[in-house]
């Protein structure tokens, strides 16, 4: 049976930081890729997998709401999850929390178009979204 959750930890790098060692706010978007590319890969299917099996997986909404500030050091865990699958979509929601405290950090999603090598919209014959069926959560 797969994951449902991914949890993947790591630490505030200093290079993800600004001027005043606070996380800066595009990093949230990597992590969160992170989170995903985990999820993923720890059952089973990278996304150069996904690649290879002719399936590409663009970004056509991101949405991230910061709760709190995380700093240089700090270490996090990021939950990750499949929260909405359709035949030409799926969604990851993830959540940034402090490690030591489990204070939620920030939270949000991705939401990930089903294309072709080429670029088009895979409508049906999809290889993946049975196997990213059983990842749902609600």
């Amino acid at each position: 049976m797969p994951e449902r959750k991914q949890i993947t930890r790591t630490r505030v790098r200093y290079g993800e930081t600004d001027k005043m060692a606070v996380a800066y706010h595009p990093n949230y978007l990597s992590w969160f890729e992170m989170g995903r590319s985990d999820l993923c890969r720890a059952n089973g299917k990278s996304f150069a997998l996904w690649e290879a099996e002719g399936v590409l997986l663009p970004v056509v909404e991101a949405h991230c709401r910061y709760k709190s500030p995380l700093y240089y050091e700090d270490e996090i865990i990021i939950e990750t999850a499949v929260t909405k699958l359709t035949k030409v979509s799926v969604v990851f929601s993830c959540r940034v929390l402090h490690a030591d405290t489990g204070k939620v950090a920030a939270e949000g999603y991705t939401k990930h178009a089903f294309t072709s090598t080429d670029g088009k919209l895979l409508r049906d014959g999809n290889p993946l979204y049975e196997w990213l069926k059983s990842f749902l959560c609600e």
